[in-house]
């Protein structure tokens, strides 16, 4: 059985990392290189690092890529980088400063020809799709640019048309729920999960160890994302993995 996974998830704002409430209200939560080598030395299973600047106002991507180079030399876990990637160049560029795998969105929807390319040159373990969903009308439905363009796609159907072009794996992200800390959204978990055979990382919610917990057991995701649980309470991946574990939950074991 594989084993689940925490992964942590910062936000990156002008060089800084932010936290807010579904998708909007940013407020500053610290420097990202001191975040990522105390993830590090907690055991985080995996990084998550999202440019939130990139389809709001623009942003400087050689500054992403400088902060991506300092962390992947001081941290040892992998790291999963985007916001705005639009490019097989600019996928290039991630994995050549240490990212292990690319997250693509917005350009994902926008030019879904770039998953079949960039999967085919990297190798589809490196092509992240994010999905960022609001259930409407009794469907979920993707939105684009960070949470503020509706679009005509359904999460089931992408998802199924994603992975046929090589996508490795989905972050599916609840934008509701985002920041709000009541809990990830299982039955979209498992919807996403009912149609791929890829893994399924739950985001959006995550408060408590017991949603945590709940995103495993009820929805059988393949790993957590998190950002307000460890952000703004006394909470920390190795308390996470100790919970987890003694719930049953297969996870990898460490020192």
């Amino acid at each position: 059985m594989l084993k689940k996974r925490i992964i942590p998830m910062l936000l990156l704002s002008q060089g800084r990392m932010v936290k807010g409430k579904q998708f909007s209200a940013f407020r500053d939560t610290g420097d990202p290189v001191s975040a990522a080598r105390i993830y590090n030395a907690q055991f985080a299973d995996e990084l998550v690092f999202l440019d939130v600047d990139a389809n709001r106002q623009g942003s400087d991507f050689e500054q992403l890529l400088n902060l991506i180079d300092k962390v992947s030399s001081e941290c040892f876990m992998p790291l999963s980088v985007g916001g705005g990637v639009n490019s097989v160049e600019q996928v290039r560029r991630l994995v050549q400063s240490g990212a292990d795998k690319v997250v693509i969105t917005t350009a994902a929807l926008e030019n879904p020809g770039l998953i079949n390319d960039a999967s085919a040159i990297f190798g589809r373990q490196c092509i992240v799709v994010g999905l960022d969903v609001k259930r409407e009308d009794g469907a979920y439905r993707l939105y684009s640019h960070c949470g503020r363009h509706k679009t005509e796609r359904e999460l089931e159907e992408f998802i199924r048309d994603m992975t046929q072009r090589g996508a490795g794996e989905f972050i599916v992200n609840a934008v509701d729920r985002d920041g709000m800390m009541q809990g990830y959204d299982l039955e979209m978990i498992k919807c996403a999960k009912a149609v791929t055979d890829r893994p399924v990382l739950a985001a959006g919610g995550a408060g408590t160890f017991a949603h945590l917990t709940a995103a495993f057991q009820e929805a059988n995701a393949d790993a957590v994302v998190c950002a307000s649980i460890f952000h703004f309470g006394d909470n920390n991946p190795i308390r996470a993995r100790s919970h987890l574990l003694n719930a049953g939950i297969p996870m990898k074991l460490i020192k």
